[in-house]
């Protein structure tokens, strides 16, 4: 799937696969989100949007369950080392 580089909220990068209806989102913090059941129409709004980072929270995010195909690797250290 062809990602798409942006800087718009938290977004760093989007594609589609219209064959699957499959939309995968990159943030910033280095995840990578998979929803499935994007249809077209929806995509292409998405995409041409004006104002991205809102339309995916108003359009995306509120009406579809994502699955977490990756995370930013944390380099091997444990988060809660931090707190002893």
């Amino acid at each position: 799937m062809e990602m798409t580089k942006m800087s718009a909220g938290k977004l760093r990068a989007i594609g589609y696969d219209a064959k699957t209806r499959t939309l995968h989102v990159q943030l910033d913090d280095g995840s990578l989100l998979e929803y499935r059941g994007i249809g077209e129409d929806l995509w292409r709004r998405f995409k041409s949007s004006g104002a991205q980072w809102s339309f995916y929270r108003d359009n995306i995010e509120e009406e579809f369950t994502p699955k977490r195909v990756s995370a930013k690797p944390s380099g091997g250290k444990n988060p809660l080392d931090d707190l002893f």
